[in-house]
Protein backbone atom coordinates (compact mmCIF):
# COMPACT_ATOMS: atom_id res chain seq x y z
CA UNK A 1 0.00 0.00 0.00
CA UNK A 2 1.25 3.77 -1.17
CA UNK A 3 2.67 5.14 2.28
CA UNK A 4 2.08 2.74 4.41
CA UNK A 5 5.12 3.20 6.26
CA UNK A 6 3.69 7.07 7.19
CA UNK A 7 2.08 6.84 9.93
CA UNK A 8 -1.38 7.53 8.63
CA UNK A 9 -1.22 4.21 6.61
CA UNK A 10 -0.11 2.65 9.68
CA UNK A 11 -3.30 3.29 11.23
CA UNK A 12 -5.49 2.53 8.11
CA UNK A 13 -3.42 -0.63 8.31
CA UNK A 14 -4.70 -1.22 11.92
CA UNK A 15 -8.38 -0.42 11.05
CA UNK A 16 -8.59 -2.28 7.69
CA UNK A 17 -6.95 -5.22 9.95
CA UNK A 18 -10.60 -6.54 11.17
CA UNK A 19 -13.10 -7.87 8.44
CA UNK A 20 -16.73 -8.20 8.96
CA UNK A 21 -16.34 -11.71 10.33
CA UNK A 22 -13.87 -10.26 13.67
CA UNK A 23 -15.74 -9.27 16.61
CA UNK A 24 -12.04 -8.46 18.44
CA UNK A 25 -8.53 -8.85 17.15
CA UNK A 26 -5.62 -9.27 20.16
CA UNK A 27 -2.29 -7.10 19.43
CA UNK A 28 -0.62 -10.03 18.39
CA UNK A 29 -3.21 -10.79 15.44
CA UNK A 30 -3.20 -6.76 14.68
CA UNK A 31 0.67 -6.64 14.43
CA UNK A 32 0.69 -10.14 12.29
CA UNK A 33 -1.86 -8.83 9.67
CA UNK A 34 -0.55 -5.17 9.16
CA UNK A 35 3.03 -6.57 9.49
CA UNK A 36 4.11 -3.56 11.67
CA UNK A 37 5.69 -3.98 14.95
CA UNK A 38 3.83 -4.69 17.94
CA UNK A 39 5.67 -1.74 19.91
CA UNK A 40 4.59 0.32 17.08
CA UNK A 41 0.63 -1.13 16.64
CA UNK A 42 0.39 -1.09 20.54
CA UNK A 43 1.57 2.48 20.20
CA UNK A 44 -0.90 3.41 17.67
CA UNK A 45 -3.85 1.49 18.92
CA UNK A 46 -3.02 4.10 22.13
CA UNK A 47 -4.03 6.92 19.73
CA UNK A 48 -6.62 5.39 18.12
CA UNK A 49 -8.41 4.11 21.61
CA UNK A 50 -8.29 7.95 22.47
CA UNK A 51 -9.75 9.35 19.55
CA UNK A 52 -12.69 5.97 20.20
CA UNK A 53 -11.83 4.70 16.62
CA UNK A 54 -10.61 1.31 18.80
CA UNK A 55 -12.17 0.07 22.06
CA UNK A 56 -10.59 -2.24 24.61
CA UNK A 57 -12.41 -5.93 24.94
CA UNK A 58 -10.14 -7.19 27.99
CA UNK A 59 -6.84 -7.61 26.24
CA UNK A 60 -8.20 -7.23 22.87
CA UNK A 61 -9.03 -4.27 20.22
CA UNK A 62 -12.77 -3.86 18.37
CA UNK A 63 -13.47 -1.20 16.13
CA UNK A 64 -15.11 1.95 18.93
CA UNK A 65 -18.07 3.83 18.34
CA UNK A 66 -16.33 6.52 16.74
CA UNK A 67 -15.46 4.11 13.52
CA UNK A 68 -19.68 3.57 13.25
CA UNK A 69 -20.48 7.33 14.07
CA UNK A 70 -17.68 8.52 11.08
CA UNK A 71 -19.29 5.33 9.24
CA UNK A 72 -23.11 6.33 9.36
CA UNK A 73 -22.35 9.86 8.02
CA UNK A 74 -21.14 8.23 4.86
CA UNK A 75 -24.28 8.03 1.71
CA UNK A 76 -22.76 5.41 1.29
CA UNK A 77 -25.37 3.70 -1.17
CA UNK A 78 -25.07 7.22 -3.42
CA UNK A 79 -21.04 7.10 -3.41
CA UNK A 80 -21.11 3.54 -4.64
CA UNK A 81 -24.01 4.33 -6.69
CA UNK A 82 -22.47 6.88 -8.38
CA UNK A 83 -18.34 5.41 -7.91
CA UNK A 84 -19.75 2.26 -10.12
CA UNK A 85 -22.64 4.35 -12.13
CA UNK A 86 -19.92 5.24 -15.39
CA UNK A 87 -18.28 1.48 -15.67
CA UNK A 88 -22.05 0.12 -15.31
CA UNK A 89 -22.48 2.29 -18.87
CA UNK A 90 -19.61 0.74 -20.43
CA UNK A 91 -20.94 -2.05 -19.69
CA UNK A 92 -23.85 -2.22 -21.20
CA UNK A 93 -23.12 -0.29 -24.20
CA UNK A 94 -20.65 -3.39 -25.02
CA UNK A 95 -22.97 -5.76 -24.23
CA UNK A 96 -26.82 -4.28 -24.50
CA UNK A 97 -27.64 -6.61 -22.20
CA UNK A 98 -29.28 -4.92 -18.66
CA UNK A 99 -27.00 -3.94 -16.15
CA UNK A 100 -27.58 -4.03 -12.11
CA UNK A 101 -25.54 -2.74 -9.14
CA UNK A 102 -27.22 -4.46 -5.73
CA UNK A 103 -26.38 -4.63 -2.23
CA UNK A 104 -27.58 -6.64 0.59
CA UNK A 105 -30.17 -4.78 2.74
CA UNK A 106 -31.43 -7.27 5.54
CA UNK A 107 -32.53 -10.37 3.33
CA UNK A 108 -32.94 -9.17 0.10
CA UNK A 109 -31.26 -7.53 -2.85
CA UNK A 110 -31.74 -3.92 -2.61
CA UNK A 111 -31.31 -2.37 -6.14
CA UNK A 112 -29.22 0.62 -6.46
CA UNK A 113 -28.67 1.11 -10.34
CA UNK A 114 -30.02 -0.43 -13.55
CA UNK A 115 -28.85 0.90 -17.04
CA UNK A 116 -30.91 -0.46 -19.49
CA UNK A 117 -31.94 0.21 -23.14
CA UNK A 118 -35.97 0.98 -21.81
CA UNK A 119 -37.22 1.11 -17.99
CA UNK A 120 -39.56 -1.90 -18.77
CA UNK A 121 -36.13 -4.22 -19.62
CA UNK A 122 -36.02 -7.27 -17.24
CA UNK A 123 -38.66 -6.22 -15.28
CA UNK A 124 -39.52 -6.93 -12.54
CA UNK A 125 -36.07 -5.26 -11.50
CA UNK A 126 -36.52 -1.01 -10.50
CA UNK A 127 -34.04 1.22 -8.92
CA UNK A 128 -34.78 1.02 -5.62
CA UNK A 129 -36.57 -1.91 -5.86
CA UNK A 130 -35.60 -5.34 -3.68
CA UNK A 131 -35.69 -9.02 -4.42
CA UNK A 132 -35.51 -12.30 -2.60
CA UNK A 133 -31.62 -13.19 -2.16
CA UNK A 134 -32.15 -17.07 -3.03
CA UNK A 135 -33.74 -16.49 -6.29
CA UNK A 136 -31.32 -13.48 -7.70
CA UNK A 137 -27.75 -13.54 -9.31
CA UNK A 138 -26.97 -10.91 -7.14
CA UNK A 139 -28.64 -12.49 -3.97
CA UNK A 140 -26.84 -15.66 -4.46
CA UNK A 141 -23.56 -13.75 -5.03
CA UNK A 142 -24.46 -12.02 -1.72
CA UNK A 143 -24.99 -14.90 0.35
CA UNK A 144 -22.12 -16.65 -0.55
CA UNK A 145 -19.97 -13.49 1.14
CA UNK A 146 -22.21 -13.10 3.82
CA UNK A 147 -21.48 -14.79 7.39
CA UNK A 148 -23.14 -18.06 7.26
CA UNK A 149 -25.79 -17.27 9.88
CA UNK A 150 -27.41 -15.08 7.59
CA UNK A 151 -27.65 -17.97 4.70
CA UNK A 152 -29.39 -20.12 7.72
CA UNK A 153 -31.80 -17.32 8.47
CA UNK A 154 -32.86 -17.08 4.85
CA UNK A 155 -34.05 -20.89 4.79
CA UNK A 156 -35.46 -20.86 8.38
CA UNK A 157 -37.87 -18.19 6.86
CA UNK A 158 -38.70 -20.11 3.87
CA UNK A 159 -38.02 -20.09 0.12
CA UNK A 160 -40.78 -18.52 -1.73
CA UNK A 161 -41.82 -19.36 -5.14
CA UNK A 162 -40.96 -16.00 -7.57
CA UNK A 163 -41.42 -17.65 -10.88
CA UNK A 164 -41.90 -21.15 -12.13
CA UNK A 165 -38.27 -21.86 -11.47
CA UNK A 166 -37.46 -20.43 -8.44
CA UNK A 167 -35.30 -22.71 -6.34
CA UNK A 168 -37.11 -23.47 -3.41
CA UNK A 169 -35.26 -26.45 -2.45
CA UNK A 170 -32.67 -25.74 0.61
CA UNK A 171 -30.52 -28.43 -0.20
CA UNK A 172 -30.00 -27.03 -3.65
CA UNK A 173 -29.40 -23.57 -2.50
CA UNK A 174 -27.01 -24.65 -0.33
CA UNK A 175 -25.49 -26.58 -3.49
CA UNK A 176 -25.58 -23.47 -5.43
CA UNK A 177 -24.20 -20.87 -2.39
CA UNK A 178 -21.31 -23.32 -2.52
CA UNK A 179 -20.40 -23.41 -6.13
CA UNK A 180 -20.95 -19.90 -6.23
CA UNK A 181 -18.08 -19.56 -3.37
CA UNK A 182 -16.12 -21.68 -5.96
CA UNK A 183 -16.61 -20.01 -9.00
CA UNK A 184 -16.85 -16.54 -7.92
CA UNK A 185 -20.18 -15.84 -10.02
CA UNK A 186 -23.05 -17.27 -9.54
CA UNK A 187 -26.00 -17.96 -12.26
CA UNK A 188 -29.49 -17.50 -12.35
CA UNK A 189 -32.43 -18.94 -14.39
CA UNK A 190 -35.18 -17.98 -15.06
CA UNK A 191 -36.10 -17.65 -11.30
CA UNK A 192 -37.37 -14.60 -10.68
CA UNK A 193 -38.90 -13.56 -14.57
CA UNK A 194 -39.70 -16.30 -17.16
CA UNK A 195 -37.41 -16.36 -20.43
CA UNK A 196 -34.91 -14.05 -18.93
CA UNK A 197 -31.59 -15.10 -17.07
CA UNK A 198 -28.63 -13.16 -14.86
CA UNK A 199 -25.58 -13.73 -14.02
CA UNK A 200 -23.69 -11.90 -11.15
CA UNK A 201 -19.98 -11.60 -9.56
CA UNK A 202 -19.23 -9.85 -6.37
CA UNK A 203 -17.59 -6.23 -6.25
CA UNK A 204 -14.95 -5.84 -3.68
CA UNK A 205 -14.28 -2.35 -1.89
CA UNK A 206 -10.12 -1.60 -1.49
CA UNK A 207 -10.34 -3.50 1.57
CA UNK A 208 -11.44 -6.59 0.03
CA UNK A 209 -15.05 -5.70 1.58
CA UNK A 210 -17.86 -7.18 -0.41
CA UNK A 211 -20.00 -3.87 -1.23
CA UNK A 212 -22.58 -5.32 -3.76
CA UNK A 213 -22.95 -7.43 -6.64
CA UNK A 214 -22.67 -6.72 -10.41
CA UNK A 215 -24.89 -8.00 -12.69
CA UNK A 216 -25.81 -9.08 -16.24
CA UNK A 217 -29.60 -10.02 -17.22
CA UNK A 218 -30.54 -10.92 -20.63
CA UNK A 219 -33.18 -13.27 -22.74
CA UNK A 220 -32.53 -16.63 -21.86
CA UNK A 221 -31.67 -18.09 -25.25
CA UNK A 222 -28.75 -15.67 -25.82
CA UNK A 223 -27.29 -16.57 -22.11
CA UNK A 224 -23.69 -17.07 -22.99
CA UNK A 225 -22.57 -17.43 -19.26
CA UNK A 226 -18.82 -17.73 -19.96
CA UNK A 227 -18.89 -13.87 -21.83
CA UNK A 228 -20.72 -12.65 -19.69
CA UNK A 229 -18.86 -13.66 -16.47
CA UNK A 230 -15.92 -12.38 -18.70
CA UNK A 231 -17.16 -9.02 -19.29
CA UNK A 232 -18.32 -8.36 -15.61
CA UNK A 233 -15.32 -9.07 -14.04
CA UNK A 234 -13.22 -6.96 -16.62
CA UNK A 235 -15.74 -4.40 -15.63
CA UNK A 236 -14.94 -4.94 -11.51
CA UNK A 237 -11.00 -4.79 -12.28
CA UNK A 238 -11.89 -1.33 -14.46
CA UNK A 239 -13.48 -0.22 -11.25
CA UNK A 240 -10.84 -1.23 -9.20
CA UNK A 241 -8.17 0.01 -10.88
CA UNK A 242 -10.05 3.43 -11.15
CA UNK A 243 -9.24 3.59 -7.17
CA UNK A 244 -12.86 5.26 -6.71
CA UNK A 245 -13.44 2.19 -4.33
CA UNK A 246 -10.26 2.74 -2.04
Amino acid sequence: MEGANSVVGKLRLILESFTIEDDQISLSDLARRTGISKASVHRLAQELLAWGMLERAGQEYRLGMRAFELGSRVPRFRVLRDSVRPAMEQLHQETREVVHLGVLDGQEVLYLEKVSASPQAARPSRIAGRMPLHCTASGKVLLAHAPSALLEDVIAQGLPRVSAGTVIAPGLLLEQVRQVRERGYAVEQEETTVGYSSVAVPLYGGSGLVLGALSLTAPTFRVDVDRLVAQLRRTVRRIRTSGQLN
